[in-house]
This record gives C-alpha cells, sequence and structure tokens, in this order.
C-alpha cells in the first residue's frame, strides 16, 4: 500500500509541520544597540538576553523564535551612525533596542528615521533622557523619562527632604549633562535655593591631577551645602573624591547617569541618584524580575536593564498583535496608551504620547548604601 504522504513533495509537508508548530521557522530579528561592553550597558545586554529567553522558553512569538543581533556603539555618536546603518540595512532586523547614551541615540535616529534613504526601523531608547529625543522622530521612541523629570526631582529632593539651600552644579559637556544641569537649576531656584556655581567639565579635565578642584573651591567660597553631579558616574566619583579632599562635607546627588556611582565604594557612600527604577521597587513584576535576573547573573539590575526587559517584553506584543513588519510595529507602538493598552511592565506603566514620549513615566530617588542603590525613602 502507497502511503499518501510518499508522493507528497517535502517543502509542503515540511511547510505544515512548521504551520501546525505555530511558526515560519525564521527567527525574529531585534538590534540591541549600546555601550554592551561598558558598565553602563551590561545589564542592557543581560536583561535583553533574559527577556528573549523567557519569550523563546514560552514558545517564541507566534511560534517563532526572538534572536538578537547585539551591537557595540561604544557610547560614541559617530560609531552608533554605523551600527544604526548596519541594522537599517539588514531586512531581517524589524525593531532595534537602543541606543543608552543621548548622544549616541540622536546621531542614531537620523539613520533610524531616513525614510528617503532606506526603509527605516522602529527605535526604542531604554535610557536616553535628553529631551531632544522628543523630536528626534516618528520612528523613535523611549521608555524612560526625560531630563525634564529627572532635573526637577531632584531638585526638589534636595531642596525638600534634605534641606539644602545653596546647591553647586558640576555638569559634563554633553547633551546629557547639560540637559539635566539646566532642569535641576531652574527647579532648584523655583523651590526657593540658590545655585551658588554651574560649571562644565570635560572627561580630560576630571581625570587630571587638580583638574576640578578652582570649580569646587569656589562652591565651597560661595558657601555650597549641597553638590550636584550632573554626569556619569566614572567622572562623578572623581568628582566627590576631590570635593571631600578639599573639605566638603554636603550631601551630593545625581541623576540617572550617576546610578553606576554604587560600585565605587566607600567614596559611593550616602550619594542620592534618581533612577526610573530601583532594585526594590515594590510591585510583584519588578520584585520578580530583579529575582530572576539576581539569580541568572549574581548581580541586581539597574535602570537600563530593567528598561530594555520592558522595551523587549513591549515589541513581543508588538509583534504577536501586529505582525514582524517594520511599518506595523511603528504603527502599533505611536498607539500604545491610546488605541492600544498601556505596557504594564518591571518600571511601571508605559503609553506613549504623540512624539514618543511616556509623560508621567515615575522618577525615584535612591541612596547608596554599602553598595546598593535602595530607595531613599
Amino acid at each position: 500500500m502507497t502511503s499518501r504522504l510518499s508522493s507528497f513533495p517535502l517543502s509542503a509537508a515540511l511547510a505544515l509541520l512548521l504551520a501546525a508548530c505555530g511558526g515560519s521557522g525564521e527567527p525574529i530579528r531585534i538590534g540591541i544597540a549600546g555601550p554592551v561592553n561598558q558598565a553602563n550597558g551590561r545589564s542592557m545586554k543581560l536583561a535583553a538576553e533574559m527577556a528573549a529567553d523567557e519569550i523563546n522558553q514560552a514558545g517564541g512569538i507566534n511560534g517563532r523564535r526572538v534572536e538578537l543581533v547585539v551591537r557595540d556603539d561604544e557610547a560614541k555618536a559617530e560609531k552608533a551612525i554605523a551600527v544604526a546603518t548596519e541594522l537599517r540595512d539588514d531586512a531581517r532586523v524589524v525593531a532595534v533596542i537602543g541606543h543608552v547614551n543621548s548622544p549616541a541615540t540622536l546621531a542614531a535616529a537620523t539613520i533610524y528615521n531616513d525614510e528617503e534613504g532606506g526603509d527605516p526601523v522602529p527605535q526604542i531608547s531604554p535610557a536616553s533622557s535628553s529631551p531632544q529625543v522628543t523630536q528626534a522622530g516618528p520612528w523613535t521612541f523611549r521608555v524612560c523619562p526625560s531630563d525634564l523629570l529627572h532635573g526637577p526631582v531632584v531638585a526638589n529632593w534636595t531642596y525638600g527632604e534634605l534641606g539644602s539651600r545653596r546647591a553647586a552644579v558640576l555638569y559634563t559637556n554633553d547633551t546629557y549633562g547639560r540637559g539635566v544641569s539646566t532642569t535641576f537649576s531652574e527647579a532648584f531656584r523655583k523651590a526657593g535655593g540658590t545655585v551658588v556655581a554651574l560649571d562644565p567639565y570635560l572627561k580630560a579635565s576630571v581625570e587630571a591631577p587638580g583638574g576640578v578642584d578652582a570649580y569646587l573651591a569656589r562652591a565651597l567660597r560661595n558657601r555650597a551645602d549641597a553638590l550636584m553631579v550632573a554626569g556619569q558616574a566614572d567622572a562623578g566619583v572623581k568628582i566627590v573624591q576631590a570635593a571631600r579632599r578639599l573639605g566638603f562635607t554636603g550631601p551630593v546627588v545625581g541623576a540617572d547617569g550617576m546610578t553606576g556611582v554604587k560600585d565605587a565604594g566607600a567614596d559611593a557612600e550616602g550619594i542620592f541618584v534618581s533612577s526610573a527604577f530601583l532594585p526594590d521597587r515594590s510591585t510583584p513584576a519588578a520584585q520578580a524580575f530583579v529575582k530572576a535576573y539576581a539569580q541568572k547573573y549574581n548581580e541586581l539590575p539597574d535602570h537600563r536593564g530593567a528598561m530594555t526587559y520592558d522595551a523587549l517584553k513591549l515589541l513581543a506584543r508588538a509583534i504577536a498583535d501586529a505582525g514582524a513588519d517594520r511599518g506595523k510595529i511603528r504603527a502599533y507602538l505611536e498607539q500604545v496608551g491610546r488605541k492600544h493598552p498601556k505596557f504594564e511592565g518591571v518600571s511601571g506603566t508605559i503609553a506613549f504620547d504623540e512624539h514618543g514620549d511616556v509623560p508621567g513615566k515615575e522618577v525615584a530617588v535612591g541612596v547608596v548604601r554599602s553598595g546598593k542603590l535602595v530607595s531613599a525613602k
């Protein structure tokens, strides 16, 4: 007796088998772009891998596995452009999570949003807080609060909770530093405080012996009772060390770029930092995420990791509902919180406005205690 399948084309049989399993067999490729080999990009990569593993273990997206295409932009705008071009030109990549640093995100956005020069691709930044990202283009979204929220939260905490009235501000002379320092200063003055010093720094000046001493000495002469560092953790630690050496004993505050100070040992103890996510966030979803991340990697996630995890899970929902097509994904994302339901992630609620921002996204204030960044209250 001749089997009915024996004369059935092998390719057709395979297609039916794949359909029965719920997928085409082709993975869904999502780009991960950021300084993945640096301290401020490590958690982004790890959280993305964890989220992808969870999605795949649950059967993938409509039966198709998620495959991450990880690229290192070295936190440099020029490298980000090259990375963005590679990801955009790879037709198999349906969306990108990245970048981390605001200058890199803004540079890459020119490529992702280029509707004339190529096939644009949806971009979700997990941690770029510059207000300029708001105008980056219709293909660019972010799941983190902007500096317009971080600066005022830190300012009001410094004035209201710490009781400081005279703040000195040192800021890295880039998009991030200028944005945070401006919004902090405006809010601190509005609260009734005085900004007694407002000085920019470059990485080279911080690393040079005594490179920021003149700024700090003037702040001390002007009776600063709080020091705000608007920059990244590596330079921020050196500024704090210099301030303590010169005799400053008041509180030190910073925004989300400073979250890495927790790893700086005794010099970081007691520093207050704003963040869109803290590992002791009390919701069940957040604690389940933190527990799983810690078990997998033997460390705690930061806000970049939490936001990347949420971004990938949100993309999975968008692709499941709208399809693995760049245009359909973008159209879906822009309606999250309006036509489509809000996304409840480990970092809180995600609902995009017409600019791809998340207005009202919560910002917490943490403090470094024994090498951990925990809620300040």
